[in-house]
C-alpha cells in the first residue's frame, strides 16, 4: 500500500508541475513562426497576470512591432493606437497609447536583459508600464533593474529576429510594420 501511495505522490507532482509549467507559457504568432515564451510570475507576478489577459482576450491581435531597432529590442503592444486592423489605428502614435486598465506598478527584478528578454515598455516614470512590451535582440544591460522583466523567448528566437527593423534615423521607427498574428497562453 505504501509503495502504491509513493507512486500516486510521484506521479501527481509530475502531472502537477507539467500544468503548472503550461500556464506560464504563451505563444506568440508572428509572419515566419511561432514562438514560445516562458513567462516569470514569480518576479514580476502582476505584469504577467496583465500581459496574459490583454493577450487571451485578443487584445495584441493585429498590433504592429512599431519601434524596432537592429542590434537592440522590437517594440510592440500599443493595443489603443497601434492594432492595424482596429479604427484608432494610427501608426505615427503607435507607441503612445495603451489598454484601458490602470499602469502597473514598477516589479523591477533580477532577471538581466539578455537575447529573448521580454520586458515591459514604460514612459519616465518607472509606474507608467501598462501593455506596451519589447523583446530584446541582443544583452541590453543597461536596462537592468530599470524595466520590468516578465519572461523570455525559450523556442522561435529566430523569427524575432526576421521582425523587419525600423529607420535607425528615427529611433527605431518602422514604415509598413510587422504584427503580431496571435499571443496566446499554450
Amino acid at each position: 500500500m505504501l509503495k502504491f501511495l509513493n507512486i500516486f505522490f510521484y506521479l501527481f507532482l509530475i502531472l502537477t508541475n507539467n500544468l503548472i509549467a503550461k500556464e506560464n507559457i504563451m505563444i506568440l504568432k508572428l509572419k515566419d513562426g511561432d514562438v514560445k515564451i516562458e513567462m516569470f510570475p514569480d518576479v514580476a507576478p502582476n505584469h504577467v497576470k496583465r500581459i496574459t489577459e490583454l493577450a487571451n482576450s485578443g487584445k495584441y491581435d493585429n498590433v504592429v512591432f512599431h519601434r524596432v531597432i537592429e542590434g537592440f529590442m522590437a517594440q510592440t503592444g500599443d493595443v489603443k493606437f497601434g492594432n492595424s486592423e482596429s479604427k484608432d489605428f494610427d501608426l505615427r502614435r503607435a507607441g503612445m497609447g495603451g489598454s484601458d486598465l490602470p499602469d502597473l506598478k514598477e516589479e523591477f527584478n533580477d532577471v538581466p536583459h539578455e537575447r529573448g528578454t521580454l520586458s515591459m515598455a514604460r514612459s519616465s516614470d518607472p509606474n507608467s508600464a501598462n501593455s506596451q512590451f519589447f523583446i530584446c535582440f541582443e544583452q541590453a544591460s543597461f536596462l537592468d533593474r530599470q524595466y520590468t522583466v516578465f519572461g523570455k523567448v525559450i523556442e522561435g528566437m529566430e523569427f524575432v529576429d526576421m521582425i523587419k527593423k525600423g529607420d535607425s534615423n528615427n529611433n527605431g521607427a518602422v514604415s509598413d510594420p510587422d504584427k503580431i498574428i496571435s499571443f496566446k497562453s499554450q
